[in-house]
């Protein structure tokens, strides 16, 4: 198999097992969506999801977050790690959509990623997930499989995003993102890992591995 057709297999596959992945987090509109990605970071989307019900009974608005006081915030969202640096994020990117954005989550990367505890990654699933705008979010599992498929060297996230950028029809940005994370979850884990099961690995991947 050339590239082209390595990464036409990725795409066959991933559309027949996935062909309509849902949005692992939880939420209702852009800003719960913001607020529940912010949260995923170093945790699992299971536990964000027990907690962000909790969180957006009290407020699922910036104008009702900011009533709240950052302990308050940091009291409910404990539980999903991480909690002192998430609670001043959540506090203070609500007062900014509200002072600059009027009251709105910002539908672009720069005014995003300008926002508190807001970066790229974070940015690129709300503007995918919330506004429908192409981007290719990376996170560990699409990270570990474009390395396993010999679709990119791995060094870092960056380069894996230009490389997956390159290699994937944009089209096919916000729901292949899906996909692979599902399939990483599934049948291409970092722990437990069984290459017979890992159809896609055990055809286009590398001979060996890390």
């Amino acid at each position: 198999m050339n590239k082209k057709e390595k990464v036409q297999f990725v795409i066959d596959t991933l559309e027949e097992l996935y062909p309509h992945p849902p949005i692992p987090l939880n939420h209702k509109d852009p800003y719960t969506l913001l607020i529940a990605v912010l949260l995923s970071a170093q945790s699992t989307d299971a536990r964000v999801n027990q907690i962000t019900p909790l969180l957006f009974a009290k407020a699922d608005n910036p104008a009702s977050m900011v009533k709240l006081s950052i302990e308050d915030i940091r009291d409910i969202i404990k539980p999903v790690g991480l909690s002192p640096m998430k609670s001043k994020g959540i506090y203070g990117l609500s007062q900014i959509i509200l002072d600059k954005h009027n009251g709105e989550v910002p539908a672009n990367f720069e005014d995003l990623e300008a926002l508190p505890a807001v970066g790229h990654k974070t940015a690129s699933v709300v503007m995918s997930q919330a506004f429908n705008v192409p981007a290719f979010p990376i996170d560990t599992h699409i990270h570990r499989l474009m390395y396993r498929w010999n679709l990119s060297t791995g060094k870092n996230v960056t380069q894996t995003e230009k490389d997956a950028k390159r290699l994937f029809p944009k089209e096919l940005w916000n729901k292949l993102h899906l996909q692979i994370i599902y399939y990483g979850r599934e049948y291409s884990p970092a722990r437990g890992w069984d290459i017979e099961k890992d159809i896609i690995t055990k055809t286009v991947g590398r001979k060996s591995l890390k």
